[in-house]
């Protein structure tokens, strides 16, 4: 494919049905990721989808690995592929920007997701780059959504620092999936900050009573509780505190099973020391079935130290389990706590829906599952507010009318 022809870079228009909404057609979306194997890769591709059903013409930039899984091919959207690695790599990341310049320079608006592709998108756009901090805004307006926080310390600090300077200063809106997020780049000097929808993919039919039968009798419960945790096993998602604290639930009666769903740089780490102090957790690996085993378990537990609005804890819910979570990020507003920075996300009041402990506190966060596991009529009354806040919170199609709006906003002439 040439990038200098733009039309075969972009396509053509699709055709929609009559009864499909054509707000954006023509318009020329160039959306940007980096490496992704979860919920930023699932946010894209929804996002694609909606776009083209709006008569976008859609281009996807990012790693194979992301074509691979997530299809946006199969979204309607073209896609081409740039190494945009997850950390910095100087000689690979000028090739990116260079490949970016070349694929973006037909886009009315360009949306990079997460930090790093946004810096590069950025620089691939910006009309002057003698430096890293000296970006000239170009003519391409730039959208940059921030899913993540930078929680790592020392020189990697420093580089993702200088990265979201870049960000602030050269986007021409900045999105964040928690409100301190929104805050850290206003603080920077981002002319515009907002909040981003980031929904879980619409639900498909909830599993029937018999799909819990066959995943407890898998899983070898019989009568025993089942806590569950689903994310990365990486240092965000707060594991190592979910086995402190499930050291203290083994000396409950009848003990209660800990499952962990997911894959990642932790495994052998956390299987050594599951092993080593015979703790009553299970690593189940990556699975399919997340919806069955939300429905088999008796309370979910999310323990990060930073999340946005993890997908896992839309799907918990919906499935209207009791959750007992860490409060940070944005997942105080995702619940209706107290406090919390809800507003930007509801349709309707707030309610409590979950109970949330400090992270790092494995005493609180054992303490909160106990009384769950204890008193049936509070765990009752968790899944009831949870299902209903499950029904206030934004879908698919309101994430896509957001950004429909601020493309048309920013692109304004270059239509």
């Amino acid at each position: 494919m040439s990038e200098k022809d733009p039309c075969r870079t972009w396509g053509r228009t699709p055709r929609l049905p009559e009864r499909a909404a054509r707000d954006l057609e023509g318009l020329r979306v160039a959306l940007v990721l980096g490496t992704s194997a979860g919920g930023v890769g699932r946010h894209v591709r929804s996002v694609a989808a909606g776009l083209v059903a709006r008569g976008a013409r859609v281009l996807v930039c990012g790693p194979a690995s992301t074509e691979e899984l997530f299809g946006f091919g199969g979204a309607g959207a073209r896609f081409a592929e740039v190494d945009l690695a997850d950390r910095p790599r100087p000689v690979h990341d000028a090739k990116a920007v260079a490949r970016l310049r070349a694929l973006l320079r037909g886009a009315d608006v360009v949306h990079a997701h997460g930090l790093r592709a946004g810096a590069l998108a950025v620089a691939a756009c910006a009309r002057v780059a003698p430096g890293p901090l000296r970006l000239s805004r170009g003519r391409t307006p730039v959208v940059v959504t921030l899913h993540n926080a930078v929680i790592a310390g020392g020189r990697t600090a420093a580089v993702y620092g200088a990265l979201e300077r870049v960000v602030a200063r050269g986007a021409a809106r900045v999105l964040g999936v928690s409100p301190d997020l929104e805050e850290r780049m206003r603080s920077l000097g981002a002319r515009s900050a907002g909040h981003a929808i980031v929904p879980a993919p619409a639900p498909k039919a909830p599993p029937g009573p018999a799909v819990r039968a066959d995943l407890r009798a898998e899983l070898g419960v019989g009568d025993r509780p089942l806590i569950i945790t689903v994310g990365r096993l990486a240092e965000q998602k707060g594991l190592p505190t979910l086995l402190d604290a499930a050291r203290d639930w083994a000396g409950r009666t009848p003990p209660p099973l800990v499952a962990i769903v997911g894959d990642g740089p932790l495994e052998d780490r956390l299987r050594s020391r599951i092993d080593a102090e015979e703790l009553p957790v299970r690593l189940l690996g990556r699975r399919s079935d997340v919806a069955g085993l939300l429905a088999a378990s008796d309370v979910a537990v999310v323990p990060s130290v930073w999340e946005g609005q993890p997908l896992i804890v839309q799907e918990i819910l919906r499935a209207g389990l009791p959750l007992v979570a860490t409060r940070v990020g944005g997942i105080p507003g995702m619940v209706g706590a107290a406090g919390g920075a809800g507003g930007a996300l509801l349709h309707g009041p707030e309610s409590e829906a979950a109970l949330l402990v400090p992270p790092g506190d494995a005493a609180a966060l054992e303490r909160a599952v106990s009384r769950v596991l204890d008193d049936p009529a509070l765990a009752a009354r968790l899944g009831s507010a949870a299902a209903q806040r499950s029904a206030m919170l934004p879908d698919e199609d309101d994430a896509v009318a957001q950004l429909a709006d601020l493309y048309r906003d920013l692109a304004g002439g270059r239509r």
